[in-house]
């Protein structure tokens, strides 16, 4: 191993040890804190890293930093999960990225960019940075707010057209450069392999990795379970690659294979650590690469180009944000979260430098403008607070809420929170129900129903619904993370507060069950007997078989999940005790078992 690569490690990790830490020092974001090390120690810094091939070198290689970033995008991308921000994702989302993309594309053609080019570029620019957005407003605190969510949506839906993007930049430099299957541009039969490694590679997710990671784990080494999770992350980035996709692509189509399994926390946690030092890398790898001396000799065209794009893409959404119920504070907020750059204009960028779509000099001076708008964004946030401090103050990140004692607090007022509301409102006993969704709280307002905006997973949210006063605590949130953060916060600061929870499945009862929740239904279990009841009135069975069949199934299958609570992480133990079940109550309806006596020893057991 050569002493000049130690010594450039030693200066990356150097940069990366005292730019971090420097940073929230100084209260900025650590992006910031990168790409002002990588500035300093590149080529038109102090020289530490003095030719740009090295630049490019580095680079590529801290671009797998934002791979890692995707893999973990991927993980968090789980159909459940889209599925309750649908609207803000594929309709917030995709209004944001369409119209900046259209405003932006004509301002690029202005600069002497083709149409395909500045097409290109306004998709990119409209795109902001899910590292850096999501890094500031986790330490402001504002991720759960009312322009939180929603900014989370609209970068959720950028990291999938960032990824559509990243992967058809190749084909796109072929196409602008006129190319054909003769002069190197893409071929149908490339088109077939890239199709054939993404099917392979969701055969292999779906059928063999639950296999491998539950095998791996199963011996309890800590280290082969953190090489399990490396070794699939590398191992389909270096497909992708060898077929002529991005490594990018590869490792989100990893993590989302991964989104919905039981180990994901477990691979989430193994990753994380390689993922901030790589995508730490990439950062401080931008901020080498910048040309300040395009920044001295332009000044007023790059100040020119930053404030147009903050502009645009902040009076858009703002604009957006007041059609999706956000109030003006809240909305103006949410405008100068995200009108920045983002990190995948950079990979953007530079994967069509490679491919020819665009020029170095185009390249050099959109890289300079986005670094200066991620730049501007924390100071656009905290002018926001200094100026404006009464108005936020009037509208906080959570609705006031009544005085209360012995009442019942509800987290989480969609369906099923809003049936437990109406009983206790029949009944005359007083709830207060909170709800993180600021549309939801709307909507259920214009029925008659009085629901509160806060996010239940925050303890101080859960100190203004007077948790600690209450009689009750019904979870009913949908999201099983939220759900069982709710759960872990008020059994750790109110455990004298019985909780009533709604679960997902059986897993999710599990889960609850571990944290000492006793008292918890399956959402669609006692739905399901009541149907099989009606489906077994209807095929004309007795009245008094009908009840036993049903009754007796309850209590077995209520038998098993209490049983499989010791080992349901293990899935054949759990496929086993399923099936056991099934024979028993097999034998029980088919007579070799005397029922009475089944259900007595079921009752007894359970």
């Amino acid at each position: 191993m050569s002493g000049s690569f130690l010594i450039q490690a030693a200066v990356f990790l150097a940069a990366a040890a005292i730019a971090a830490p420097l940073a929230k020092r100084l209260q900025i974001s650590s992006v910031l804190g990168y790409l002002a090390a990588g500035v300093l120690i590149g080529p038109f810094g102090l020289g530490f890293v003095y030719a740009v091939y090295q630049v490019e070198e580095i680079l590529h290689f801290a671009e797998y930093g934002v791979a890692m970033l995707l893999f973990l995008i991927g993980l968090e991308l789980r159909p459940q999960r889209l599925w309750a921000l649908r609207s803000s994702i594929f309709g917030l989302g995709a209004m944001q990225v369409l119209i900046s993309a259209l405003v932006i594309t004509p301002l690029i053609m202005m600069l002497g960019a083709s149409l395909l080019q500045a097409a290109f570029v306004g998709l990119a620019l409209a795109l902001s940075s899910t590292a850096f957005v999501l890094q500031v407003l986790e330490e402001k605190g504002e991720l759960n707010t009312r322009h939180g969510r929603p900014a989370l949506a609209v970068l959720l839906f950028q990291d999938i057209v960032a990824i559509l993007l990243i992967a058809i930049v190749p084909f796109l430099g072929a196409f602008g450069a006129g190319r054909d299957d003769t002069g190197g541009g893409f071929s149908f039969g490339a088109v077939v392999m890239a199709v054939s490694a993404i099917l392979l590679v969701v055969l292999v997710g779906r059928y063999l990795l639950s296999g491998l990671y539950r095998l791996v784990a199963s011996t309890g080494v800590r280290e082969a379970t953190t090489a399990s999770a490396l070794l699939t992350l590398i191992g389909i980035v270096l497909l992708m690659e060898a077929v002529g996709l991005s490594a990018a692509l590869g490792a989100f189509l990893a993590g989302a294979l991964l989104a919905e399994s039981p180990y994901r926390h477990q691979i989430e946690a193994d990753i994380a650590p390689f993922e901030g030092l790589l995508l730490g890398l990439f950062f401080t790898a931008v901020g080498m690469g910048l040309n300040l001396h395009l920044l001295i000799d332009e000044p007023l065209r790059i100040a020119a180009a930053v404030i147009v794009l903050l502009a645009v893409k902040g009076v858009i959404l703002l604009v957006l944000g007041r059609m999706h119920g956000l109030k003006p504070a809240s909305a103006r907020r949410f405008a100068l979260s995200i009108p920045q750059g983002g990190e995948f204009a950079f990979v953007l960028f530079g994967a069509a430098l490679g491919v020819g779509l665009l020029q170095r000099e185009l390249t050099e001076f959109l890289s300079v403008v986005v670094t200066l708008s991620m730049l501007c964004t924390p100071l656009l946030l905290l002018a926001d607070e200094v100026a404006v401090a009464r108005t936020r103050a009037d509208e906080p990140d959570y609705d006031e809420m009544p005085d209360e004692e012995g009442h019942v607090v509800i987290a989480g007022f969609g369906r099923f929170g809003q049936i437990i509301a109406r009983i206790l409102r029949a009944r005359g006993i007083p709830f207060t129900a909170l709800d993180g969704s600021a549309e939801q709280v709307a909507f259920v307002s214009r029925f008659g129903n009085t629901a509160y905006f806060g996010d239940a997973t925050r303890l101080d949210i859960l100190r203004a619904a007077q948790v600690d006063k209450a009689r009750a605590f019904v979870l009913t949130l949908s999201d099983v993370d939220r759900s069982i953060k709710t759960a872990e916060i008020v059994r750790r600061h109110f455990p004298h507060v019985e909780i009533y929870a709604r679960a997902r499945n059986r897993r999710h009862a599990h889960q609850l069950m571990d944290l000492g929740v006793t008292i918890l239904r399956r959402e669609t279990f006692l739905s399901a007997l009541d149907l099989g009841r009606e489906v077994l009135r209807g095929l004309g069975l007795p009245e008094a078989d009908v009840n036993h069949t049903v009754e007796t199934f309850r209590v077995s299958d209520q038998k098993r999940l209490e049983e499989d609570h010791a080992h349901y992480m293990d899935f054949e133990k759990v496929r086993a005790g399923a099936q056991r079940q099934l024979e028993e109550l097999e034998q029980v309806f088919r007579g070799d078992v005397d029922p009475d006596a089944e259900t007595d020893k079921q009752d007894t057991s359970g």
